[in-house]
C-alpha cells in the first residue's frame, strides 16, 4: 500500500511564530523570558523554519537587545538561584542567530552594548581554568580578534584563558600553537590602526607568560616590531610611550635570539632609521623623566612610571650587549646602524647613565639617610639595624623600598654593562660614589628579593681600573662581603649544580684578584683568613659539572694571587693552610679530564701551590 510517510519534524503555523514574536515585544521580562524559551524550543526543533531566512530577520527584529543584556548580567551572578538556566538559555539563542543571520544583520544587530557584556561574561568564565581550557580548544577565535581593535577586553580575555591555560603541563605543544596563530590573526587585525592597543597587551602578557610553552619561532614577531618602530617614527603620545616601551622589553627577554636584530637593525641605506629613532627616544624618556622620580615617588600614577622606565632601561641593556655582539662581528654587516647613528647613541647612553648616577645617589640618600630639606630637629633619633645607623624617618616609596625595586634592578643593571663595555673613566668615576649603595645592595640580596649581585660584580669589574674604585671598596668592605659570598657558594658547589651561583663566584674572583693584584703593599694579613677558609673546605671526589669545575680552579687561580703577594713571614704562618690548599687542588684535579679545557690552568696552580709550599710556605 504506497501511503506517503509523515514528516517526522512538527510544523510552526503563523499563529505559533506571532504568539511567540508578541511575548518577545512585551514590556514585561516574564513573558520575554517565557517567549525566548518558546523560541529557543521551536529553533531547536524546526529544521524548515532554520532555512527561511525571511522568518529568522523577523524574530531576531523581535528579540530586545536591553531584555538579553539584563539576562545575562542577571546569568552571570552566581548568588542568583536560576543563573545557570538563565545564562544558558540567553547564550543558546544568541549562538543559534549568530550562525543564521546574514553577515550585513549580525553587524548592526551587534551593539557595543551587548560585545562588551559578552566579553565581560567571556572573561569572568576564562578566569576559571576550565573556562580557558574551553576557549583555548576553540578552533575559531576571529570574533575575539577581529572586534580587539575596537573592544580591548577581548584581549583580556584571551590574556587569562592563555594564561590560567598555562598551569596545565599536557596542554602546553598545543596551547603554544594556538597562542602563536592568535597572535598572527591580532597583528593582522590592527592593521590600519596605530597598534597602541595591541602593543599594551602584549608587553602585559609577554612578561607574564611562560617562555617554554611560547612559540620559539614566531610568525607574528615582526609585523610586531614593526608596530612598535612605526610608533617610534610618529610623535608618540605618552601612552603609546609606555605601550611600545613595555612591549619592547617583553619581546626582547622573551625572544632573546630573536628579537634584538629585529628591533635593533637599520638598514643604512633606508631614508628613516627606526631603530635608532626608538632607542634615542627612549634614553631621552629616561633623561627627562629621572630627575623628577623622586618628588612622585608615591604619586597614583608612580606605578606605570616606573614599569615604563624599568623597561626602559632592560631595552637599553640588551642593545648594548646586541652592539657589543655585533661590533665582534666580522665584516661591516655585521653593523646595527650607521656609525654616525652609533656615535649618536654612544654618546647619548652616556649622557643617560650620567642621569642615572645621579637619580640612584638621591633614591639611595633619601631612603637611607632622610628626606631632602627636613629639618635635623625632626630626626629624633638613628635607628640602630644590621646595615648600620640610619635616621628613623625617610624618604623612600610605600610599594616597593629602594631595595626591592625593579627600577633600582634596572637601572643598576644598565648602567654596571655600560660601564664594563664602555672605557670612560669619567663615567666610571661618577659611579664610584655609588660604591657603599652597591655594597649594602649586594649584602642584602637574599632568597625572596630582587638579586643585585650579579650586576653589580659588572660595575665593579668596571670600577676596579680606578685607584679611588678600589679604595671606596675596601673602605665599604668590600672585601669581607664578595669573599663571604664565595666561600658561601664554595661549600655549597660540592653538593648542588648551580650554574648562576658558580657564574657570580668566577665574577667574584675576577674583582678580587684585581684588587690583589694592584695592592702596592701586598697581602693584607687580613686577608689570609680566606687562605684558611678554603683550605678548610671539603673537596668532593666525584667529578662536577663544568661551570662547577671552572668556579672551583677560579678560587684556587685566587689564592695562588694572594699568596704570591704574601710576605714570606705571613707564608709561614699559614704554612699549615697552604699545604692543605695544595692538597684541595690535587684532589681536584684527579676530578677533572687530563686534555679538558681546564687542564692546562689547573697545572699551572699546582705548580704555583707546590712551589709556595716548596719555599717553606
Amino acid at each position: 500500500m504506497d501511503q506517503q510517510q509523515p514528516s517526522q519534524e512538527p510544523t510552526v503555523d503563523a499563529a505559533s511564530l506571532a504568539n511567540i514574536q508578541s511575548l518577545l515585544r512585551a514590556r514585561d521580562d516574564t513573558q520575554r523570558f517565557v517567549g525566548l524559551a518558546l523560541l529557543k524550543s521551536v529553533l531547536d526543533n524546526s529544521q524548515q523554519l532554520l532555512q527561511d531566512e525571511a522568518v529568522i530577520q523577523s524574530l531576531w527584529e523581535s528579540l530586545s537587545a536591553t531584555f538579553l543584556d539584563r539576562l545575562l548580567r542577571t546569568g552571570s551572578k552566581p548568588a542568583n538561584r536560576d543563573a545557570k538556566e538563565m545564562l544558558d538559555l540567553a547564550v543558546s539563542v544568541l549562538r543559534i542567530f549568530a550562525a543564521l543571520l546574514p553577515e550585513g544583520s549580525r553587524a548592526d544587530a551587534s551593539s557595543d552594548e551587548t560585545t562588551s557584556l559578552l566579553l565581560q561574561l567571556l572573561h569572568t568564565l576564562v578566569s576559571l581554568p576550565e573556562g580557558a581550557r574551553v576557549l583555548v580548544s576553540c578552533q575559531d577565535l576571529s570574533p575575539l580578534t577581529e572586534n580587539a581593535p575596537s573592544h580591548p577586553l577581548a584581549l583580556d580575555v584571551l590574556k587569562f584563558a592563555w594564561l590560567n591555560s598555562m598551569a596545565d603541563a599536557e596542554n602546553g605543544r598545543h596551547l603554544s600553537q594556538r597562542i602563536d596563530v592568535t597572535l598572527q590573526e591580532l597583528c593582522s587585525s590592527f592593521t590600519g590602526t596605530d597598534g597602541v592597543t595591541l602593543l599594551e597587551f602584549l608587553g602585559d602578557f609577554l612578561r607574564q607568560a611562560d617562555p617554554d610553552i611560547l612559540s620559539k619561532d614566531p610568525k607574528w614577531l615582526g609585523k610586531a616590531c614593526g608596530y612598535i618602530h612605526s610608533l617610534a617614527m610618529s610623535r608618540p603620545t605618552p601612552e603609546a610611550r609606555s605601550a611600545y616601551t613595555n612591549a619592547a622589553a617583553s619581546i626582547l627577554q622573551v625572544y632573546p635570539r630573536l628579537a634584538p636584530r629585529l628591533l635593533f637593525t637599520d638598514d643604512c641605506r633606508a631614508e628613516k632609521a627606526p631603530a635608532y629613532l626608538l632607542m634615542n627616544l627612549l634614553l631621552i624618556d629616561i633623561r627627562s623623566s629621572a630627575p623628577t622620580l623622586l618628588g612622585q615617588l608615591n604619586a597614583p600614577e608612580s606605578g606605570a612610571t616606573t614599569r615604563r622606565l624599568a623597561s626602559a632601561f632592560d631595552v637599553v641593556c640588551i642593545f648594548v650587549g646586541f652592539l657589543v655582539q655585533c661590533l665582534d662581528g666580522d665584516g661591516s654587516d655585521a653593523l646595527a646602524m650607521s656609525p654616525d647613528s652609533l656615535l649618536k647613541i654612544r654618546k647619548g647612553i652616556s649622557d643617560t647613565m650620567s642621569v642615572t648616577i645621579e637619580y640612584l645617589r638621591d633614591r639611595w640618600d633619601a631612603s637611607m639617610a632622610g628626606a631632602m630639606g627636613l629639618h635635623p630637629e625632626a630626626r629624633v633619633g638613628n635607628a640602630e639595624t644590621a646595615t648600620g645607623s640610619h635616621r628613623t624617618l625617610a624618604w623612600d616609596s610605600m610599594a616597593n623600598s629602594v631595595d626591592d625595586d625593579p627600577l633600582i634592578l634596572s637601572a643598576v643593571r644598565a648602567l654596571a654593562l655600560w660601564l664594563r663595555e664602555d672605557e670612560n673613566d669619567l663615567l666610571r668615576k661618577e659611579a664610584t660614589g655609588l660604591m657603599d649603595m652597591f655594597m649594602d645592595l649586594y649584602q642584602g640580596s637574599a632568597v625572596g628579593k630582587l638579586d643585585f649581585r650579579s650586576p653589580i660584580l659588572v660595575a665593579l669589574e668596571a670600577l676596579m681600573e680606578l685607584n679611588k674604585g678600589r679604595d671606596l671598596l675596601l673602605r665599604h668592605d668590600g672585601w669581607q662581603i664578595l669573599s663571604k659570598d664565595l666561600t658561601d657558594i664554595l661549600n655549597d658547589s660540592s653538593d648542588t649544580n648551580d650554574k648562576d651561583a658558580a657564574s657570580r663566584g668566577i665574577d667574584i674572583v675576577r674583582v678580587l684578584i684585581h684588587v690583589a693584584e694592584e695592592e702596592s703593599t701586598g697581602t693584607p694579613e687580613a686577608w689570609m683568613d680566606l687562605i684558611t677558609t678554603i683550605a678548610a673546605w671539603d673537596v668532593p671526589n666525584r667529578e662536577r659539572p663544568p661551570e662547577t669545575q671552572e668556579f672551583q680552579l677560579a678560587v684556587l687561580e685566587l689564592c695562588c694571587t694572594l699568596l704570591l703577594g704574601a710576605g714570606s713571614g705571613a707564608r709561614n704562618r699559614y704554612r699549615h693552610s697552604i699545604c692543605a690548599v695544595a692538597g684541595l687542588a690535587t684532589r681536584l684535579s684527579r676530578c677533572m679530564a687530563w686534555d679538558g679545557p681546564l687542564a692546562g690552568a689547573m697545572e699551572d696552580v699546582m705548580s704555583t701551590l707546590n712551589g709556595v709550599v716548596s719555599l717553606g710556605g
